[in-house]
């Protein structure tokens, strides 16, 4: 098992990035995917999730519209649209199946996302 992420970087407030998640070594397509964000000193928090039949729940506290959840099973990848981005958003973000104590042990080395003027 096998998560990889990509897309952060350093972006104005305001501004926007798409995150990436490669995964395999398991069948993406049959199993629900969720993106997690841990800002330093804070304990890692659900950002979004989508079944494997592309229903999309949101912790709206964190996202409030501006963010969208997607997935495409023939290239085995989760994504994370993120528009109108604030400064609390820095965070490392990380990809991984919700509720498992099997894929919790899998966790990929994060993407950066720093939200500054």
């Amino acid at each position: 098992v096998q998560f990889v992420e990509s897309g952060g970087g350093l972006v104005q407030p305001g501004g926007s990035l798409r995150l990436s998640c490669a995964a395999s070594g398991f069948t993406f397509s049959s199993v629900a995917m969720s993106w997690y964000r841990q800002a330093p000193g804070k304990e890692r928090e659900l950002v979004a999730s989508i079944t494997s039949a592309g229903r999309i729940t949101y912790n709206l506290n964190l996202v409030k519209g501006r963010f969208t959840i997607f997935r495409d099973n023939s290239k085995n990848t989760l994504y994370l649209q993120m528009n109108s981005l604030k400064p609390e958003d820095t965070a490392v973000y990380y990809c991984n199946v919700p509720g498992s104590d099997y894929f919790r042990h899998y966790w990929g080395q994060g993407t950066q996302v720093t939200v500054s003027s």
